[in-house]
């Protein structure tokens, strides 16, 4: 049995519900045949993820797949038996998670498709591309998560690089949405780029909604923003991350030891 905790709900992951399916199922493991699958929602109530976590080990999962950074801390902080996989747009040594990504140690493993200050560099070259005369161009940071400050300074820096202004921009919940983007149009932002992480994907339709009502050419961390109506993503998928993620230390995980020798993945990015 498998722990799947996420800290969005089950409606916003369901996508990612199914690539994890098919990540198991291509590893020979068939959910209600020869797996269970305990699942986990906190409906973006951060609050709630301590007790999700503690209810999945007295469950007594084999492995926990921990959506997020901040669902991987949680989870981390709970348990230094049960091993927890990860995949995070974010340098996981930087933000905490595991000690080094050839040996992370202790019980955490995972996909990493972080690219620093390039992934940002990119991001902006196209929005300049899309919006020339841009003068400002604001980022949109959730700034509850342990990546926020990375993304913040990663930004500011291909920002400088490329004489481009950059307007930072928090929310840490969806009740933040609306001031956010009034914010933006008060500051005449001409263009958006979103950071990555839980909260922005779980509430990916009402960003991009968001976006569409204001006329802000915005660029996306992920694919299923544009496949929710976004302009452009540059950064991957979670639906892979998701897929890779199962196939890797899950689907072996038949005994209940920790992961402390898998290093960790990095595929490419793609947009």
């Amino acid at each position: 049995m498998i722990g799947f905790l996420r800290s969005t709900s089950a409606t916003a992951s369901a996508d990612l519900v199914a690539a994890l399916r098919r990540g198991l199922t291509e590893a020979g493991y068939t959910e209600g045949q020869n797996l269970a699958i305990e699942y986990r929602w906190a409906e973006n109530q951060g609050e709630r993820l301590p007790g999700l976590v503690v209810d999945l080990i007295r469950r007594q999962c084999a492995v926990i797949i921990a959506g997020g950074d901040a669902v991987a801390h949680i989870a981390k902080a709970a348990t230094a038996s049960i091993p927890i996989v990860f995949a995070t747009g974010e340098d996981p040594v930087k933000v905490g998670l595991v000690a080094s990504l050839n040996r992370p140690g202790g019980n955490l493993t995972g996909i990493s498709f972080y690219n620093s200050a390039d992934l940002h560099s990119k991001q902006l070259e196209f929005l300049r591309e899309v919006v020339p005369k841009a003068a400002v161009i604001g980022l949109l940071v959730n700034p509850t998560q342990a990546a926020a400050e990375s993304q913040q300074r990663d930004a500011q820096v291909a920002a400088r690089a490329l004489g481009q202004q950059i307007l930072i921009v928090n929310a840490s919940s969806e009740r933040d949405f609306d001031m956010a983007f009034a914010t933006l149009a008060q500051q005449r932002a001409d263009a958006l780029l979103i950071a990555g992480n839980a909260l922005f994907n779980g509430q990916r339709d009402r960003l991009v909604a968001l976006a569409a009502r204001y006329a802000l050419p915005t660029i996306y961390p992920l694919r299923e923003f544009v496949a929710a109506g976004g302009m452009m993503n540059y950064g991957g998928a979670s639906q892979t991350r998701i897929d890779r993620s199962a196939s890797t230390p899950v689907a072996s995980s038949g005994a209940r030891s920790p992961p402390t020798c898998r290093s960790l993945c990095r595929p490419s990015s793609s947009s």
